[in-house]
């Protein structure tokens, strides 16, 4: 003879229900926060566009880097004047577009004796000797136009830099400004645009403006979770209703 198929127990509807609720509500609250991220991403493209494409001006001036905001300045487009100290140019490893090479990071120091570090761009391997690129080297002084950056402190994935063995695998401002002994420094470095280095040499105008933007993916799969959720829990509610009603078989308590 066929068992009666018994409905489930209070106690164990209650654990599970609420256990759903509990997971429900976890799953709703990743998917609106991801949304969150996604409007605060979006905004956060919106405004470096803009710094990107806005006209040069000054970058914050020493009395002000005591209080620099590194994200309200990033990528704002900056206009710099001084003497550039290729003696004290400093080289980190770097991997782009043109392939693997080195970052010349050189100090400018401004008329009023501020210094800021410009990474003037790119070389290969074969030109990271100076006297490889003297038309580069320009002297007196210049105006350099170009993105404000954030300093990289510590190192590369994996690998630290190396002050006492000149070997530098991020651009950490203050490390940087250590090693060569360069006194007070800004707390940002600009990155020197395209087209305005004689010979070419170091190549300007590559850096990377580039956001991960995955939240929409995110939160479509924390609401779609929540929805699968929501529809076994329907399920198994309309399985009990259907267990309650039932009318008992032959040989079932009733």
């Amino acid at each position: 003879m066929e068992r009666a198929v018994r409905p489930r127990g209070r106690l164990s509807l209650l654990i599970l229900g609420a256990a759903g609720l509990v997971v429900f509500a976890v799953l709703m609250a990743l998917g609106v926060w991801q949304v969150q991220r996604l409007h605060w991403k979006l905004d956060l493209i919106e405004r470096v566009e803009a710094r990107i494409h806005a006209p040069p001006a000054p970058p914050p001036s020493p009395a002000q880097w005591a209080a620099f905001d590194g994200e309200a300045e990033e990528y704002r487009r900056v206009r710099v004047e001084g003497t550039f100290r290729h003696d004290h140019e400093t080289l980190v490893q770097a991997l782009t577009e043109r392939g693997a090479g080195f970052w010349v990071l050189t100090p400018l120091v401004s008329p009023d004796g501020t210094t800021v570090l410009v990474n003037r761009g790119f070389v290969p391997p074969e030109r990271r000797d100076p006297a490889t690129r003297a038309e580069g080297q320009v002297p007196g002084p210049v105006s350099v136009t170009g993105l404000l950056r954030l300093t990289e402190p510590g190192g590369a994935f994996l690998r630290s830099n190396d002050p006492e063995g000149d070997r530098w695998f991020s651009r950490d401002v203050a490390a940087i400004a250590a090693a060569r002994d360069l006194g007070p420094v800004a707390p940002f470095f600009v990155d020197q645009a395209a087209g305005e280095t004689p010979g070419g040499m170091p190549v300007g105008g590559l850096t990377v403006v580039a956001f991960r933007n995955h939240h929409l993916v995110y939160a479509l799969t924390w609401f779609t979770l929540a929805a699968m959720l929501a529809g076994a829990g329907a399920w198994v509610a309309r399985d009990e209703i259907r267990r309650r009603r039932a009318p008992p078989r032959d040989g079932a308590p009733a």
